[in-house]
């Protein structure tokens, strides 16, 4: 969760250098070269079956195209702190998706998690609506579409649960997230040049490496040692790790709405995401 956090400060910086689709398919095409040798080794590469196939490749429009695309798009015009505190709605917006879509009944304190998280967004609009400097409007939005896309791919996660193999299903959805979006990409080919310098193609290599491939396994190798509700606990340090690399090193400012928004935020997620007692 440290890691995801730490990637938006690192895809606001690649979104001011390269073209977003270009970003997307490159990070899509790093990840498969990495998570091929690991599925043939560690799983095996199973055949998957077609339901299954397909699933996954609505998971991959979701899950990955969607969800880049908003949040690259977004951190065009907002800050990375914000970017951040909206990407920690995903919790509230996968129980209401539960209860909408899955027809799953929610708690009450979870609905008064997604009421939080309602208000938590509601104060970073109205401190763009006043005129407060950092974020805007526009790229909250589009993060929130992204966010809304993410929880789109947990939710069609549900129906395939223990029917493929972490990492070859990771794999699949690399490998169709990168053919969708090659088409869109190839318009930006020309803009490769921007890796020259070194510190593009580092961060580059870094927000595939992590993003798409480390973050998953260190997730999923944890899950088998804590119930998944103690680790939904721990998406807590998501926006605050954002926060800390928006601050530190690109010198964005927290001011008084930021911290009433993670307060709303930090609570929402706990209430949504901590271990039911028994």
């Amino acid at each position: 969760m440290i890691l995801v956090g730490a990637n938006v400060g690192v895809a606001k910086v690649l979104a001011e250098s390269l073209p977003i689709a270009l970003i997307a398919c490159l990070r899509c095409m790093l990840a498969c070269v990495v998570l091929w040798p690991l599925a043939r080794g560690l799983e095996g590469f199973p055949a998957l079956r077609p339901p299954v196939l397909k699933n996954l490749f609505f998971q991959a429009i979701f899950g990955t195209a969607i969800y880049n695309a908003g949040l690259l798009a977004g951190l065009r015009f907002t800050t990375a702190l914000e970017g951040g505190l909206v990407l920690a709605t995903l919790p509230a917006v996968v129980a209401l998706g539960s209860f909408l879509l899955l027809r799953e009944r929610l708690l009450p304190r979870q609905w008064a998690a997604a009421a939080l998280a309602g208000a938590g967004m509601a104060a970073i609009t109205l401190a763009r609506l006043s005129g407060e400097a950092g974020g805007s409007l526009l790229g909250n939005a589009l993060i929130f579409l992204g966010v809304c896309g993410e929880a789109g791919y947990v939710l069609l996660a549900k129906r395939i649960a223990g029917q493929a193999p972490v990492i070859t299903a990771s794999f699949w959805m690399q490998a169709f997230s990168a053919a969708v979006l090659l088409p869109f990409a190839l318009p930006g080919f020309s803009a490769l040049g921007a890796l020259g310098g070194g510190q593009i193609a580092l961060l580059l290599v870094f927000h595939s490496l992590t993003a798409s491939v480390l973050c998953l396994l260190l997730w999923y190798r944890g899950l088998r040692r804590v119930p998944a509700g103690v680790a939904g606990v721990f998406t807590a340090f998501l926006p605050a790790s954002a926060a800390v690399v928006a601050v530190v090193f690109l010198g964005e400012t927290i001011n008084l709405t930021h911290g009433i928004g993670f307060a709303l935020m930090m609570v929402s997620m706990l209430l949504v995401t901590w271990p039911s007692r028994r």
